[in-house]
């Protein structure tokens, strides 16, 4: 086996699932950068760095699939919230529909 290459693999398919596991957690609620990285963090293996996260935040947001907005706290600084636009709701439904084929094609071939 080369290790090397299944590592390679391994981070370039949860790269390429990364935005569709953020719009997946934001469908449920609205949240900010450190809740939503928590959230990824307890429900999945993916160790998501601050310095992906929000650079990914800011592609999706370019692609209108979110929106955010600063909330202020009672302590501390405000918060900048993150969550789904009609589009990105939309757009997850295409998603999941791609996931489930890509799904049902693997299974044939597994």
């Amino acid at each position: 086996m080369n290790k090397e290459f299944i590592y390679k693999w391994q981070s370039q398919v949860k790269k390429g699932t990364l935005s569709f596991i953020v719009l997946l957690v934001l469908k449920e609620n609205e949240m900010y950068g450190y809740e939503l990285l928590e959230k990824i963090k307890s429900i999945t293996d993916i160790e998501i760095a601050e310095g992906t996260l929000y650079p990914l935040m800011n592609r999706l947001k370019t692609e209108n699939l979110l929106e955010s907005k600063w909330v202020e706290q009672t302590t501390g600084i405000p918060r900048k919230y993150y969550s789904l636009t009609t589009t990105g709701l939309k757009t997850l439904e295409e998603m999941k529909t791609q996931w489930n084929n890509l799904q049902n094609l693997m299974s044939k071939i597994i």
